[in-house]
C-alpha cells in the first residue's frame, strides 16, 4: 500500500509546487527504488544492473568516462571520479547550494532530463556573472541518474573567479 501511494505521488510530483526540488527528487528516488511486493525490490538488484556510464569533458578538454549508479546524483558520480571536489558541495539541498556543481549538458540529453525547478534556476542565475542563464547549465546535485541517461555527455565549466581559492 505504501509503495502504491509513493508511486502515485511520484507520478503527480510535477503538480506539487509547494515542495522544494530537493523534496521532489527524494520522492522520485524513493519511488524509483520502490517495487511491488511480488517483484524483487531494486535494493536486491545487482549493482551492475544499476550502473550508468556517462562521459564528462574535463577542464583540459579530455573526454573521461564517469560511472554512477541509478538513483544517485550526477554530483556524486562526478565527485567519485575526481572531476568535482566533494568538499566544495557538502550538502545536496538546494537551499544550501552554491552552484559549484554546475555542469553543462549536451543538447541531445537536455530533453531526457526533467526541467529545471524554479529553485535550481534561481541558484544558477544568482551565481552567474552575466545573470543570463545558459540553457545547458544544470546543477549536478539536482540531476538524478537513470538508466535512460546512459552515455550522457556533460562538460565541467571553468571555475568562476570567486570559486578559486
Amino acid at each position: 500500500m505504501a509503495v502504491a501511494n509513493l508511486q502515485r505521488l511520484s507520478s503527480q510530483i510535477h503538480r506539487l509546487p509547494s515542495l522544494s526540488f530537493y523534496s521532489k527528487s527524494l520522492i522520485y528516488r524513493a519511488s524509483a527504488s520502490a517495487a511491488p511486493s511480488f517483484a524483487p525490490s531494486s535494493s536486491s538488484k545487482k549493482v551492475s544492473d544499476r550502473i550508468v556510464k556517462l562521459f564528462a569533458i574535463d577542464l583540459d578538454g579530455r573526454k573521461r568516462e564517469v560511472v554512477g549508479l541509478s538513483g544517485h546524483t550526477l554530483l556524486k558520480a562526478l565527485s567519485n571520479t575526481g572531476l568535482i571536489d566533494p568538499d566544495s558541495h557538502r550538502l545536496e539541498e538546494i537551499d544550501a547550494c552554491s552552484a559549484e556543481c554546475e555542469v553543462n549538458i549536451a543538447q541531445e540529453w537536455l530533453d531526457r532530463l526533467p526541467p529545471r525547478s524554479y529553485d535550481e534556476e534561481y541558484v544558477l542565475k544568482r551565481n552567474s556573472r552575466a545573470r543570463v542563464l545558459n540553457k545547458h547549465s544544470r546543477l549536478g546535485c539536482q540531476v538524478v541518474l537513470t538508466p535512460e541517461l546512459q552515455g550522457m555527455v556533460v562538460a565541467i565549466p571553468e571555475p568562476k573567479p570567486w570559486d578559486i581559492p
